[in-house]
């Protein structure tokens, strides 16, 4: 887990891939900055349901790898955007319906480089950092999913 003192100059506070529960009130404490006039925050959780089928539960797996891709990719997303603070979890491990798998959030001066600084992140985490989860059906069925 990656966590930096907001006293120092990099934009990206935290990052981590976790096998507890997330929290929102963590991660939006570590992206709050006086100078940001946005802040925007996206949870993913566990559905109910994929492709027409119920969903039981979800397990997360990450590659000894995926928290240095983590960081590959926050760094890219603070050298594009204008973006005072940065934080990304993930939780690894089994997931009920419900829980909070994913939490990304960013700070910027304004709330549309937030909007767009966030989306980016979440979508590059989905893309790149090697996560793979295993969706358990009601009927019992499995299925790997790759990069969450």
């Amino acid at each position: 887990m990656l966590q930096t003192p907001q006293t120092l100059t990099s934009p990206i506070r935290l990052l981590s891939l976790r096998d507890t529960p997330l929290s929102l009130d963590e991660v939006y404490a570590a992206v709050g900055d006086d100078a940001a006039g946005g802040t925007a925050l996206f949870v993913g959780t566990v559905r109910d349901h994929d492709g027409g089928q119920s969903v039981s539960s979800l397990e997360y797996s990450a590659h000894p790898t995926a928290e240095r891709e983590l960081e590959r990719v926050a760094a890219k997303v603070a050298a594009e955007f204008p973006v005072r603070a940065l934080a990304a979890v993930h939780r690894t491990g089994l997931l009920a319906i419900g829980d909070i798998a994913v939490i990304t959030a960013v700070s910027c001066p304004h709330r549309a480089e937030a909007f767009a600084a966030c989306r980016r992140l979440i979508d590059d985490l989905k893309h790149t950092v090697p996560i793979w989860k295993r969706q358990i059906f009601v009927d019992g069925a499995e299925e790997w999913v790759g990069a969450c």
